[in-house]
C-alpha cells in the first residue's frame, strides 16, 4: 500500500473481548496479525470471522512461559479481567500479569519492537481521589481477593517503566476503564454483561449495596482507537495514560437504562458490596486528549443498544 508501511504486530489476549476486536482493527489497517491466547477467558468463536484471513495467524501459548518471534509491535492484552475469572486462579493471574510482562518485554528488547500494556484502573484501587489522574498513586488492598489482579497489573507497570529505563525498551501503558461491547464474556460477572444478561433471561438485577456507586462506561471501538493511537505517538509519549468514558453513572442508572433498552421486566434486588469494591471510578483523560487527540464518541445508550444486540443473538442460538 501507498504511504503505508505494513508491520507484524503481536497482541497477546488476542481471543479475548478487547483483544478480537484489536486483531480486527489491525488487519484492516493493512497489518500482519499474530494473535496469541491460551483460551484460559478467550474465545476461539471471537476470532472466527478473521481466522482465514491472509495477514492473520493464531497461536495458542501462555505468555508466563516464552515465545520467540520477528514482530515489530507488540500489544499485551493476556490476562483474565474480570474478579470472577481472575479470583478462579489468582496465583495464576499474578504470574501472567508478571511472568508474562517479563516476557513480553524481553521479546520486546531484543527484536527492538515498540510494546503495550493493557494496565487498568485497578491499579488506583478504591481511590481517594475523584476524578482519577495519572499522578495518583492509588489506594490499593495488597492482600485482598483482588490484590492478584490489581497488585499484578502495578508491578507490571513497574517493569514496563524499568525496562524503559534500563533498556531504552519504547513503552507505551494505558490504564483501562470500564469497557463494554460485543464479545463480551456472558458470565464474566461485569456489570454491563450481567445486567444485559439478566434482563434478556426475565431475571432480576442483582444490584450490590444501594446501587450508587458509580462508573464510567466505555464502548470497546473508542477504546480500541485510544490503543492505536497510543501506539502510533511519539516515544516521549510512555503513558500511563487513562482511556476511558469520563461520563458518570450510577449502577443503578445503568440497570434502569438496560431494563428500559431491552424492554425486560425485571425488577432490581439488592446484595452486599463485594469487599474492596471501588465506591467510585471516573477517569480524568486529559492527558489522551492532549497528547492522543482521543476521546470517546459514543454515548452509553448507543453502545448498550450494540450490546444488546449482541447478546440477543447468543439467546438466539441457544449461548446464552
Amino acid at each position: 500500500m501507498r504511504g503505508h508501511k505494513r508491520k507484524h504486530i503481536l497482541v497477546t489476549g488476542g481471543a479475548g473481548f478487547l483483544g478480537s476486536h484489536l486483531c480486527e482493527r489491525l488487519l484492516n489497517a493493512g497489518h500482519e496479525v499474530i494473535c496469541v491466547d491460551n483460551f484460559f477467558t478467550g474465545d476461539r468463536d471471537n476470532i472466527l470471522a478473521i481466522s482465514g484471513h491472509p495477514r492473520f495467524e493464531f497461536i495458542r501459548h501462555d505468555i508466563t512461559l516464552p515465545i520467540y518471534l520477528e514482530v515489530d509491535e507488540i500489544y499485551n492484552l493476556a490476562c483474565p479481567a474480570s474478579p470472577i475469572h481472575y479470583q478462579l486462579d489468582p496465583v495464576q493471574t499474578t504470574k501472567t500479569s508478571v511472568h508474562g510482562a517479563i516476557n513480553m518485554l524481553g521479546l520486546a528488547k531484543r527484536t527492538g519492537a515498540k510494546i503495550f500494556q493493557a494496565s487498568t484502573s485497578e491499579v488506583y484501587g478504591d481511590p481517594a481521589m475523584h476524578p482519577q489522574q495519572e499522578s495518583y498513586w492509588g489506594n490499593v488492598n495488597p492482600i485482598g481477593p483482588r490484590a492478584c489482579y490489581d497488585e499484578g497489573k502495578r508491578c507490571a507497570e513497574t517493569l514496563f517503566f524499568d525496562y524503559n529505563r534500563q533498556h531504552k525498551t519504547r513503552i507505551r501503558v494505558a490504564r483501562i476503564f470500564n469497557t463494554y461491547g460485543p464479545r463480551m464474556h456472558p458470565n464474566d460477572g461485569r456489570v454491563v454483561s450481567n445486567f444485559i444478561v439478566q434482563a434478556l433471561r426475565g431475571e432480576p438485577i442483582t444490584l450490590f449495596g444501594e446501587g450508587q456507586q458509580t462508573r464510567s462506561f466505555c464502548y470497546v471501538d473508542d477504546l480500541i482507537e485510544g490503543f492505536v493511537k497510543l501506539m502510533d505517538a511519539p516515544d516521549d509519549v510512555t503513558g500511563p495514560i487513562n482511556l476511558g468514558n469520563p461520563v458518570e453513572f450510577t449502577i443503578q442508572q445503568l440497570a434502569e437504562l438496560v431494563i428500559e433498552l431491552t424492554g425486560a421486566g425485571s425488577i432490581l434486588v439488592h446484595k452486599p458490596l463485594p469487599q474492596d469494591d471501588p465506591r467510585q471510578r471516573k477517569p480524568d483523560i486529559t492527558l489522551a486528549q492532549q497528547h492522543l487527540n482521543w476521546q470517546p464518541t459514543i454515548p452509553l445508550r448507543e453502545g448498550l443498544g450494540k450490546t444488546i444486540a449482541y447478546f440477543e443473538g447468543l439467546l438466539q442460538r441457544g449461548e446464552l
